[in-house]
């Protein structure tokens, strides 16, 4: 569905994400993640003298080496385009990925990384796309691997989104094993048990 028409505009800025993933012929991964900021017009800039329309304020990008299991066993960043001199003297504080598993804690530990003077705002809003990207990339293979060893393992992407709830029609379809029926936890529980019947049945 598009947006609905906007009102009459000028176009200022634009942030580009773009984000790869590759499966190495070693069997690890590359994932890298490039970001580009560019401004619709010119401006003078105290260490690049001047910033013309159309060529990056910022253009930054970062690469990281994953297993199957999603740790990460190399990392590099690089700074192109950059307000400030000092903004690629940063990169190779990047390398602290290293030994980090993409999954539950990860945002987390990013930011007690890369917080405020510890890193770069832009690097570190990259890896959030960046660890996304991973997953989509790495996931069918592990998932491939799941479902030949015919493991009952319950998998991990089920109820992180709307669409993978595991009372909905997706995981009924995808993952009929895990899928639980909305209608008989009603039967079993009973609507009296329902949360707001008993705060209706207190007041």
């Amino acid at each position: 569905m598009p947006f609905s028409p906007p009102a009459a505009r000028k176009k200022i800025h634009t942030r580009a994400i773009e984000c790869v993933g590759y499966h190495r012929e070693d069997g690890l991964w590359d994932i890298e993640a490039w970001m580009t900021d560019i401004k619709t017009y010119g401006f003078d800039n105290h260490d690049r003298g001047r910033i013309e329309a159309g060529e990056p304020l910022h253009g930054m990008g970062i690469r990281i080496t994953c297993d199957d299991n999603l740790k990460i066993l190399q990392a590099e960043a690089a700074t192109d385009y950059g307000p400030f001199h000092q903004c690629g003297d940063i990169a190779p504080a990047y390398s602290k990925l290293v030994g980090l598993r993409i999954g539950k804690g990860f945002n987390e530990a990013v930011k007690q990384l890369f917080d405020g003077a510890g890193g770069c705002t832009h690097l570190r809003e990259l890896l959030r796309p960046l660890a996304t990207t991973a997953y989509q990339t790495i996931y069918p293979t592990r998932e491939k691997k799941r479902l030949e060893s015919a493991s009952d393992k319950r998998p991990g992407i089920l109820d992180t989104c709307y669409a993978l709830r595991s009372d909905g029609p997706v995981v009924a379809r995808e993952w009929p094993q895990f899928y639980q029926d909305p209608a008989a936890a009603k039967t079993e529980t009973g609507a009296g048990d329902h949360p707001a019947v008993k705060k209706a049945g207190n007041q």
